[in-house]
């Protein structure tokens, strides 16, 4: 996996996404999960929500893996989270398939930034047209798949991590199990500033990526 620090161009682009990814007017389906759509002229923007109940917990401590991907490409990933993928194609297909839309941006935040990545490999898949103008972040992201990736670095290309440094979200599930990030990662904030716990809040990332 790659690495990336930031400027402070990049700083401020990446404050503006994470805050509209709180401020997004999601909708709730299928196994709690939620999203939005917004547009921008012939920009898409996917957003997904962080945990917000009961369901999004059984599903982010569902550490089993099952078989992934989209058309003929297949690889193994977190279970919960794919399930809860699932939930979303049928919602979000018809927008991402648009030929309207010539540049698609995903962003999640921790439960929401695994699905952008697993959304992000779908757009890639069914998007080829665009390829290099999909955009994808995952905020406080966990890890999501497990194992060797065929072609991962083409799969997740423009997909970043970002990861406020002692954030434990972002460290599970644990390297022991197979798991790993993918696209490229971005570390924000300094070692030891936060608990682990306090990291991966939604006030800390804003104060880490906060130009002013």
């Amino acid at each position: 996996m790659k690495r990336q620090y930031i400027d402070d161009l990049t700083r401020k682009i990446l404050f503006e996404l994470f805050s509209a990814c709180l401020s997004a007017q999601y909708m709730s389906v299928e196994n709690d999960a939620s999203f939005a759509l917004e547009t921008d002229g012939k920009r898409l923007y996917i957003f997904f929500e962080h945990s917000n109940g009961t369901t999004d917990w059984i599903n982010n401590l569902s550490f089993n893996y099952t078989e992934g991907g989209t058309g003929d490409l297949r690889f193994n990933c977190h279970e919960g989270f794919f399930r809860v993928w699932q939930s979303v194609i049928p919602y979000v297909s018809d927008a991402i398939l648009n030929p309207a839309f010539r540049e698609i941006v995903i962003v999640g935040y921790s439960h929401g930034a695994a699905l952008a990545a697993l959304c992000h490999e779908y757009v890639m898949n069914m998007r080829q047209d665009i390829k290099d103008r999909i955009f994808g972040f995952g905020f406080g992201c966990p890890r999501v798949m497990r194992g060797r990736v065929t072609g991962a670095p083409a799969l997740w290309h423009n997909f970043f991590v970002v990861r406020n440094i002692d954030d434990l979200v972002t460290h599970l599930p644990p390297t022991i199990l197979g798991y790993k990030h993918v696209g490229t990662l971005i570390e924000i904030g300094e070692a030891g500033k936060y608990s682990s716990v306090d990291a991966h809040r939604q006030e800390s990332y804003l104060s880490e990526l906060n130009p002013s």
